[in-house]
């Protein structure tokens, strides 16, 4: 089956098992995107890992997108691969609100709970029943969550060899 043939195939079995959840579809550079409701999330993850045609057996990404000033904000990506089928598919779902997020597929997929908390911890998208959510990189103690745009931007300028006398002499050095 050529990869054309089975992104058709998935959105069939989706259609006929769960009639109106592909909201919309889209290709690009040869990966298909299709676009669900976060309440039917749960759902659609079951019918792709349990179907004997589809068997999208791993989740190998969960990524969030920081669409701001747009509404709905935020859209959180699973990439899923089918290896028997060696087929790869990403389901998309809207946030609005990143304490209302979608609910989590821990249950389908057991690496899901570590990347929850990883888009948890970069971008502030809860997930709904995730009990582990908590800082995976970032210090407990830190305010905010640095992908998102409205993140305030703080950098130190790097040193090199025409400007290290006027940087050296802003750092802070402690005193003996």
């Amino acid at each position: 089956m050529t990869h054309d043939e089975r992104d058709a195939l998935v959105v069939k079995i989706l259609n006929e098992n769960l009639p109106g959840v592909v909201e919309e579809t889209r290709d690009f550079r040869g990966e298909r995107t299709l676009i669900v409701p976060q309440a039917r999330l749960k759902d659609v993850g079951r019918l792709l890992r349990d179907d004997p045609a589809l068997r999208y057996n791993f989740l190998s990404d969960i990524v969030a997108d920081d669409y701001l000033p747009d509404y709905p904000r935020f859209a959180v990506n699973y990439h899923l691969l089918s290896m028997p089928n060696k087929h790869r598919l990403r389901v998309r779902v809207w946030v609005e609100d990143p304490d209302d997020g979608p609910a989590t597929l821990a249950e389908l997929w057991p690496i899901a709970t570590w990347l929850e908390m990883e888009v948890y911890d970069l971008m502030g998208v809860r997930f709904a029943g995730n009990g582990s959510l908590r800082r995976l990189f970032l210090p407990e103690d830190w305010q905010g969550h640095p992908l998102r745009k409205d993140y305030p931007l703080g950098y130190e300028e790097v040193q090199f060899s025409f400007n290290w006398q006027e940087i050296d002499a802003r750092k802070p050095y402690a005193k003996e």
